[in-house]
């Protein structure tokens, strides 16, 4: 027997494809909907259906964004000397929340291959081009503790798993084979963003590897 109407039923099966949803979250939020005015809700449909219209990927760093180049490359005041590669740009939101202040790389996801993904279905390619190129003004070469002379640095940010581990090391590896053959970027350092302990985290909680790497990157106090 049909409980619900099949325009509540849909929606509600629309909103569990979404991730971290299931089918109460799911539910609560069409029954949620159905308490608003026709108003809120025509304006939250178009929302939904304007939302890839307008958006582009910039050719630059590979962000989502209006116009490309986007926002941050065009930005002036942004220091041209040190880059943060990326997985996602989700990523580059949390990232601009530090007060980071460098260009960024999006690779558009993580090697994988039990999910049939590998670094030729990423942008790995694009990233090594734009190493080859990379030659920022001299006055923008800042200097920075624990930064090459040059001042230009690479940054691999890819997430502390086993999928992240593996695309920042063969990252690596690819960027350190450009270094070996052009002596104009043997200069240029590649850093590992640190893993440890999250804040208001509990020792007798953390897991072996965590653990490993807060010992690793421990610091004068």
């Amino acid at each position: 027997m049909k409980i619900l109407p099949d325009s509540v039923s849909k929606l509600i099966e629309e909103f569990s494809k979404l991730p971290g949803i299931g089918p109460k979250t799911a539910s609560r939020l069409t029954f949620y909907l159905l308490t608003k005015p026709d108003s809120d809700i025509e304006s939250f449909g178009q929302a939904v259906l304007n939302l890839k219209k307008a958006l582009t990927t910039c050719q630059s760093c590979f962000n989502i964004t209006e116009e490309s180049p986007c926002t941050i490359c065009r930005d002036p005041e942004r220091d041209k000397s040190i880059m943060m590669v990326v997985e996602e740009p989700l990523d580059i939101v949390a990232l601009e929340k530090t007060g980071f202040n460098g260009l960024y790389h999006v690779l558009g996801g993580v090697i994988s291959p039990i999910d049939g993904i590998g670094p030729e279905n990423l942008r790995i390619s694009q990233l090594l081009e734009k190493i080859k190129k990379w030659d920022p003004p001299a006055g923008e070469l800042k200097s920075a503790k624990g930064r090459s002379s040059s001042g230009r640095e690479i940054i691999l940010a890819t997430d502390p798993s086993l999928e992240g581990e593996a695309t920042a090391m063969y990252i690596g590896r690819e960027i350190s084979k450009l270094k070996s053959q052009n002596s104009k970027l043997k200069s240029i350092q590649i850093t590992r963003i640190a893993r440890g302990l999250p804040v208001g985290g509990d020792l007798e909680y953390a897991d072996e590897i965590t653990l490993t790497r807060a010992l690793e990157g421990r610091r004068e106090y």
